[in-house]
């Protein structure tokens, strides 16, 4: 039998025969956790070359990392399933118990990095302004933080009796919205 005491390090903790026995005990080795970072570096290493980007990764409370892509053209199941491939070979062991899921942002789904914007300028958008106001009209441009966002609202003219409804061209701050997304139309 091997003795656990020499190649385990518990710093914290005294060693216990009857714990180290244990069926429910797990020893996991913190250098070798898998982390964030780790897994962010992996996929922007899969990702140079390729026209996709990185719009999030999450590591859920269930034991699942997920891994969000988008493209301008939109995302093929084949690159996740590549990517998903490409990392599970990178991490070897490292994964663990963690169920990987890469997949695309989701058509309809709130913006979460600026390439979003960048990709959708011309199309309409549903934005929720920082107080609470939902505005919808096209991405007419970005400028950094910012984005310009057309939209048709009553507008009195001199000379008028009643308003009209014109083009009027607002800006936001991706920082500030609470949310702005893609208009999902059918024709």
């Amino acid at each position: 039998m091997v003795d656990l005491r020499k190649i385990c390090n518990f710093a914290p903790v005294q060693w216990n025969e009857r714990l180290a026995r244990a069926s429910h005990f797990h020893y996991y080795n913190s250098l070798s956790m898998i982390n964030k970072e780790t897994v962010k570096a992996l996929v922007e290493e899969w990702l140079q070359g390729n026209d996709y980007f990185l719009v999030d990764i999450v590591f859920g409370a269930d034991e699942r990392i997920v891994i969000e892509i988008d493209h301008a053209d939109g995302v093929w199941i084949e690159d996740c399933a590549e990517l998903s491939r490409f990392l599970q070979e990178r991490l070897g062991d490292e994964l663990g118990d963690y169920e990987l899921e890469v997949g695309s942002a989701g058509i309809g789904q709130p913006f979460k990095v600026e390439q979003q914007y960048l990709n959708h300028i011309g199309d309409e958008l549903e934005v929720l302004d920082a107080d609470g106001k939902k505005l919808t009209g096209i991405l007419k441009s970005v400028d950094g933080r910012d984005f310009v966002l057309t939209i048709k609202e009553k507008q009195t003219i001199e000379g008028k009796k009643r308003p009209v409804m014109a083009e009027v061209d607002k800006t936001f701050s991706m920082d500030t919205v609470k949310y702005a997304k893609y208009v999902l139309t059918f024709k």
